[in-house]
């Protein structure tokens, strides 16, 4: 068996077992799983096997790829539809990145560390060479003006509290943010923006890597 024929096995292992079977119900969500390898978006030291495994995998510079679950699960949470516009905070590996592309979103992801940004985008573009995806290496921590209001932000690292700004960058027609919060606690939440009224939510305990805050000069 070839290797490209191995990674779509586990990687319909991984959809079934570690997403279906555990209340990932968005077809949209599976489907886009099934057409990204998840191998392109780990260090090649990690073997093929490993590269599916329902946890999370470093990819250098003290970064990670979440686990596929988890990433799945915010997409969920983050309800959005094919066309609507989304601000990625944190591209790190891209995986996240191209499972949005592949689902049909205009994604602006933004990265601080450059390194992370270039071996993103040439992942990205080997497998998605027309996605409507803009790359962009600068601070994201207070999300992106020059491109929102967006449909749906996701943060993929988690700050100690909430920056100033992101849900003003937020559609008010329901736009949607969903961001892991909290210093060593850290709980998924959910905001929803409609007009100036905010709805928020708390979901499941998860363990990020911080989101990186530039020092200022």
């Amino acid at each position: 068996m070839n290797s490209e024929s191995s990674s779509a096995i586990l990687r319909l292992r991984m959809v079934n077992r570690d997403l279906a079977d555990v209340g990932i119900v968005d077809e949209r969500i599976l489907n886009a799983f099934m057409k990204i390898p998840r191998e392109d978006f780990v260090p090649p030291r990690i073997n093929l096997v490993n590269a599916y495994g329902n946890h999370p995998l470093p990819i250098g510079l003290g970064q990670t790829v979440s686990q596929p679950y988890i990433v799945a699960f915010m997409l969920q949470m983050l309800e959005c539809e094919p066309g609507n516009s989304v601000l990625e905070i944190g591209t790190g590996s891209g995986y996240q990145t191209a499972i949005l592309a592949a689902m049909g979103m205009k994604v602006v992801t933004i990265e601080l560390l450059p390194d992370l940004a270039v071996n993103a985008r040439k992942a990205v573009l080997a497998i998605l060479p027309g996605a409507d995806i803009r790359f962009i290496v600068a601070d994201g921590y207070n999300g992106w003006t020059p491109a929102a209001p967006y449909d749906c932000i996701i943060v993929s690292a988690a700050p100690a509290r909430m920056p100033d700004g992101l849900e003003d960058q937020l559609n008010p027609l329901g736009g949607r943010l969903v961001i892991p919060l909290g210093d060593w606690s850290q709980r998924l939440i959910s905001i929803t923006r409609n007009g100036d009224d905010l709805v928020m939510r708390e979901s499941l305990p998860v363990r990020f890597v911080p989101l990186v805050k530039p020092r200022r000069e």
